[in-house]
């Protein structure tokens, strides 16, 4: 019978090779002995095993066997100790490739579960996967309003994983959990979404998800350790020492202390430090169970971790010691940092030398780690400069000689990225930006549309003004557009604004970019069209139909709703970009005919804000007086219409004789004054024929590049602003102010006459 089975099997598919021969290559014909393709790589014993299926059955891979294929090479990364290595025999077999391209082209048909638990692996297992990571995310995007709760969770989890706590895709997710929040009843879910949506929501929220984590607690069981643990870095992000709900995840991890590890013990302890959360039953029974796990130690780098776990609990001298015995760089870093911000705790010789010899193993990252300790303690000693601390400033110099030599070094951008995504602090800007920049210069043919974003958000973060990088950019988004993923369309535009910067092809560049911002206007998040059109403003560029989408009833409502949600800082930042917008369409294209509605707003926050002078702004002051003929010749602190705050304002009549306000001044440090008889009348029909009104700006370091004297888009598009409203701008930038050309007040007057009037004193 099995053979008769197995013959008329055989003479159908004959049948259907004649019928339609192009489908015969997705068949292949197997005996009913085979197990299926599912069973079998399941019974792999490692990854060779896992490619030589894959190897053999691509032609025929479903979605769920590409999934299957990803889990259990999930399995065999996890089970190994050496991890980078793994890493790399995953990614480098062909046959990845042949996985990477299966998931590409199935992931329309994958489930919702599916589609998330793919892109979770390939975050874990390829680092360098940047388009399929980007497809399966967009895909993923389109999906997002029919997620379930354990889907939605997961996927927030991949964008952590990203670092995009603060993209409009998170704010995605916080607006669906907002909605959400009262039928949610899985708080292992909620757990992780409210880990990954923390930076970004309001008070009000902040409060709700308490008491719906406090409500839905009883749900879980005492060996929910994860959960707990969630919860309490909740409260930590939040800053919110909520004690009810601390207690009681205190009482799972002592219910499951005997399975917690180092990590798991290091880790709450930490999270109890930031809350000042003192729970002495926890510290004792942490302690013993340390106790229990040293001879499981028979390296010396072993009691490292237990100090690491540790962590409040250890003294300065059981720390000291652990740092005599370290060998590994990062270990070394964490035992310095935690040295650094003990009261009265000084690096000794023993433990300069320590750091000192293993410096040419750390990567950047290390070093930098290093350099913030060392300055603190700096910082704490400088009133006590004693042979320690000359010591602790020969270790510095040390540090910046071995950050250079790792830049020179660099050959692979992408490595280096690794190392300089997660930099900042002062050591990093002042020692090692100039070097960073020019190997950046030097490996910048890597720039490709994979890391693009990536290269334009870190010069943008650093203020560093690079014709050269930034030509790179706008080439790359030229050529290879139609790989880029719309949601980095915002980090590639922003250094461009932030720089004022157009580059050589820049009709073409903002063409694309505000061509495929069109093709994307009704998926992409509320807050970052804001965003983007404030930034395509910043530079003169007002596409109307990014314009139309944000100035709607319809759109404004639904930003209203996410602003509800969102943390003070962030919910304020939208508030002032979208009035700014407003401002600028208003002034710029009024052949738009787009109303200003930001009066209420404006005035509500220069109420909040009256400002004072610093002492440059005081002596220019002083001196206008005297250039102009009188206190009452000038006016400090003025609000123009539409809300522009200038410095200062004088009107110069036709003969160029300064006209006198009157009794109008203000006193300095009090509200500004507006003296224009509309907020929105943009004509100088007050002012006598042929008189000029003239603002000065005085422009401090903010309004320049950190690198060279170039003055950035947001002070440019005032000027331009200003002028349309029908102002001459004079703006004195500090670097003029404070040179040695002007270090005389006779110098500093005449400067201010020939700014003014077009000549010097004679």
């Amino acid at each position: 019978m099995k053979n008769y089975l197995l013959d008329s099997l055989f003479i159908n598919m004959l049948r259907l090779r004649a019928i339609c021969p192009f489908s015969w290559r997705v068949f292949q014909f197997r005996t009913c002995s085979c197990k299926p393709l599912i069973s079998q790589m399941i019974t792999c014993t490692d990854e060779e095993q896992v490619f030589d299926l894959i190897e053999k059955n691509k032609a025929i891979l479903s979605e769920k066997q590409v999934e299957c294929a990803f889990n259990i090479l999930w399995q065999f990364q996890k089970q190994k100790t050496s991890f980078l290595k793994n890493v790399d025999c995953i990614r480098d077999n062909p046959q990845f490739l042949t996985l990477h391209n299966l998931a590409t082209s199935q992931m329309e048909f994958m489930n919702d579960d599916t589609l998330v638990n793919v892109l979770y692996i390939t975050q874990q297992c390829a680092t360098e996967a940047h388009d399929l990571v980007a497809a399966l995310v967009t895909e993923a995007w389109r999906r997002l309003e029919r997620f379930d709760i354990n889907v939605l969770s997961k996927f927030s989890s991949c964008l952590a994983n990203q670092n995009l706590y603060f993209s409009p895709l998170m704010g995605k997710i916080a607006d669906i959990v907002h909605r959400n929040l009262e039928t949610i009843e899985d708080l292992r879910s909620l757990s992780v979404l409210m880990v990954s949506i923390s930076s970004l929501i309001s008070q009000r929220f902040q409060e709700q998800l308490v008491n719906k984590t406090e409500h839905l607690f009883d749900t879980i069981d005492s060996s929910q350790v994860n959960v707990a643990r969630r919860i309490v870095q909740f409260l930590r992000n939040i800053k919110y020492s909520y004690y009810p709900l601390l207690e009681r995840c205190n009482k799972v991890f002592l219910s499951n202390m005997n399975h917690l590890d180092l990590d798991s013990i290091s880790k709450i302890l930490s999270l109890y430090h930031s809350l000042q959360f003192h729970s002495f039953e926890f510290v004792e029974t942490a302690k013993k169970r340390l106790a229990e796990m040293i001879p499981l130690f028979d390296h010396p780098d072993g009691f490292v971790k237990l100090f690491v776990a540790l962590g409040p609990i250890a003294g300065p001298e059981e720390k000291k010691q652990y740092l005599k015995i370290s060998v590994i760089p990062s270990e070394i870093s964490i035992l310095v940092y935690a040295l650094s911000i003990l009261p009265s705790s000084h690096l000794d010789e023993v433990g300069i030398s320590r750091i000192e010899a293993i410096l040419p193993q750390c990567d950047l990252n290390d070093l930098n780690g290093f350099a913030t300790s060392v300055l603190r303690w700096i910082h704490y000693d400088r009133k006590c400069l004693d042979n320690t601390t000359g010591k602790q400033l020969k270790l510095l110099q040390k540090l910046d000689h071995f950050g250079l030599q790792r830049l020179r070094k660099c050959n692979n951008l992408n490595l280096l990225w690794e190392e300089l995504k997660s930099l900042k602090g002062d050591w990093f800007a002042e020692s090692l930006l100039e070097e960073t920049a020019g190997t950046l210069h030097r490996l910048m043919d890597e720039i490709n549309y994979k890391n693009v974003a990536e290269i334009a958000s870190f010069i943008s973060r650093t203020n560093y003004f690079s014709t050269l990088l930034l030509d790179r950019i706008a080439s790359v988004v030229v050529q290879q557009s139609e790989k880029i993923h719309p949601y980095v369309i915002l980090d590639i535009i922003l250094p461009f604004s932030i720089f004022n910067y157009d580059p050589p092809q820049n009709d073409e560049f903002f063409r694309i970019c505000i061509q495929y911002l069109n093709s994307y206007l009704s998926g992409l998040d509320p807050l970052m069209l804001v965003f983007l059109g404030y930034s395509l403003a910043t530079l003169g560029y007002f596409p109307e139909d990014l314009l139309k989408a944000i100035f709607n009833i319809k759109f404004l409502a639904k930003m209203d709703s996410q602003l509800e949600f969102l943390c003070s800082s962030l919910n304020m930042k939208v508030q002032f970009r979208l009035m700014e917008l407003n401002r600028a369409v208003c002034l710029e294209c009024p052949e738009y005919q787009i109303p200003w509605f930001h009066d209420r707003f404006c005035q509500q926050q220069y109420n909040k804000d009256i400002g004072s002078m610093n002492g440059a702004q005081q002596q220019i002051y002083k001196m206008l007086a005297e250039v102009l003929g009188g206190t009452n010749c000038v006016k400090a602190s003025v609000l123009t219409p539409y809300y522009h705050r200038i410095d200062f304002e004088c009107i110069l009549d036709k003969r160029k004789k300064a006209l006198p306000y009157g009794s109008h001044n203000i006193t300095l440090g009090t509200l500004p004054e507006t003296h224009w008889e509309s907020h929105t009348q943009i004509t100088g029909s007050r002012l006598p024929p042929g008189a000029e009104r003239i603002a000065l700006e005085f422009l401090d370091s903010r309004a320049f590049c950190r690198n060279i004297p170039h003055l950035k888009g947001k002070s440019a598009m005032k000027k331009r602003q200003l002028e349309i409203l029908g102002y001459r701008v004079i703006q004195i930038p500090h670097f003029q102010w404070n040179s040695m050309a002007l270090s005389t007040k006779e110098a500093r007057m005449d400067y201010l006459r020939e700014r003014i009037f077009g000549k010097s004193k004679s």
